[in-house]
């Protein structure tokens, strides 16, 4: 079991994104825990219960031999099943229903989208941390309601963890970081890269040279 616990959300760096079924998704997740990422999210919008739950349980092994928190994108059921923690949009259920399934220990996640006072309602209500965005144009949501920058700016009085996320791409991401974000989730940029590793370890390295801190 994949011991995705809130206290490990502790320091910053990458939280790459899957984005549906693909063939190589194991070893697309190794590489890219490999390149430095620190949280791996499944995210399969698809209704294959079977494969979901296999690709998940492979998934969580894969995360527990690198160190990396493992969640699972709005199914708390197969979270629960897999060990893992998981991230809630807002037609997602809510956290205590969430907490009541996977335990006191398990991480929660909320999307927040442009909303600070979200922030504060899922802060309020016991969330681990708390995602804004998209920040930039996305092709993985194109049509996803853009974020200022200075909603983390906001969100940092609320003394979670602040994960950006849309259209973050090298080139942008260190204004994420430099605005408080504490994560950077990166879908595309990550699993659409001819070199996962390589691209994975671009991002990584903002944190390591740019702040100080290991990713």
């Amino acid at each position: 079991m994949n011991l995705t616990t809130k206290h490990r959300l502790a320091g910053k760096g990458v939280y790459a994104v899957t984005d549906g079924p693909r063939d190589d998704l194991f070893a697309a997740v190794e590489a890219a825990l490999a390149g430095g990422a620190r949280i791996l999210q499944y995210r399969d919008k698809t209704t294959d219960a079977s494969r979901r739950l296999a690709e998940a349980s492979e998934l969580s092994s894969i995360c527990a031999r690198y160190d990396a928190i493992f969640i699972v994108n709005d199914d708390v059921a197969l979270a629960a099943r897999v060990g893992a923690g998981v991230h809630l949009g807002a037609e997602d259920g809510d956290i205590a229903a969430a907490r009541a399934t996977l335990g006191p220990d398990a991480i929660v996640g909320v999307s927040c989208y442009d909303s600070i006072q979200r922030g504060r309602d899922m802060a309020a209500a016991g969330a681990d941390y708390i995602a804004f965005g998209a920040f930039f144009p996305s092709p993985t949501k194109p049509n996803a309601r853009r974020a200022p920058l200075d909603v983390l700016r906001q969100a940092a009085a609320l003394g979670l963890p602040l994960v950006a996320i849309g259209g973050i791409t090298v080139d942008n991401a260190h204004l994420l970081v430099d605005a408080g974000a504490n994560y950077v989730a990166v879908v595309s940029a990550i699993f659409s890269a001819d070199d996962i590793q390589t691209a994975t370890r671009r991002f990584a390295d903002i944190f390591d040279t740019t702040h100080g801190f290991s990713a």
